[in-house]
């Protein structure tokens, strides 16, 4: 299946949804394959190789009903990580890169039902997009995922004022808004609250 979508597991920022991930199979070879890409193209400088496999990894989400399986998904797209991070820097692999990662699998892989838009506590699902912005920093925005499916939190119609901002010269443009902004931060540092 991954074959059918070749092009975008090549792109390293290309995002992948799972709405059913189970244990991780499919995001774990989609992950597979773009640090594959990070590694061929970064792999010679440290910095850039951890700021890319960032990127592959923070563009990676997944919605699963049952809690071990979520928890399974985010072990095996950690193992995935850290398997091909610590085979290319040995000693030199920093911790900091490793928490980054565990971090953001924690909000980006949750427990949840994709069908009726909310977490396992029946709140909306929120998802986080990060951008590599300058250097070294990432910028996270959460978004409901009802917000992204073009759906209100509440109710089967949305109201395109008060839930998008909305282009007036083409209104069939809509671009979803956060519910939040954090500050830009080092990709090291998304771990520390």
């Amino acid at each position: 299946m991954l074959d059918l979508v070749k092009q975008e597991t090549e792109r390293i920022d290309s995002r992948f949804l799972e709405p059913a991930c189970g244990n991780g199979n499919f995001l774990t070879e989609v992950l597979r394959r773009k640090l594959d890409v990070v590694g061929k193209r970064y792999g010679k400088n440290q910095l850039e190789y951890e700021r890319y496999a960032f990127v592959a990894v923070s563009s990676i989400y997944g919605v699963d009903i049952m809690q071990d399986n979520v928890e399974e998904c985010r072990d095996r797209l950690f193992q995935e990580a850290n398997k091909t991070y610590t085979n290319r820097f040995k000693n030199g692999a920093r911790d900091s890169f490793r928490d980054s990662i565990r971090y953001v699998l924690s909000v980006n892989i949750l427990c949840g039902d994709a069908l009726t838009l909310t977490d396992s506590t029946g709140a909306p699902i929120v998802f986080p997009e990060w951008s590599l912005v300058s250097g070294s920093k990432v910028k996270r925005r959460d978004y409901t995922f009802a917000s992204l499916l073009d759906k209100a939190e509440s109710q089967p119609t949305f109201d395109m004022v008060e839930d998008f901002d909305v282009d007036k010269d083409d209104p069939s443009k809509i671009v979803p808004t956060p519910i939040k902004e954090y500050p830009m931060v080092n990709y090291l540092e998304v771990a520390q609250k």
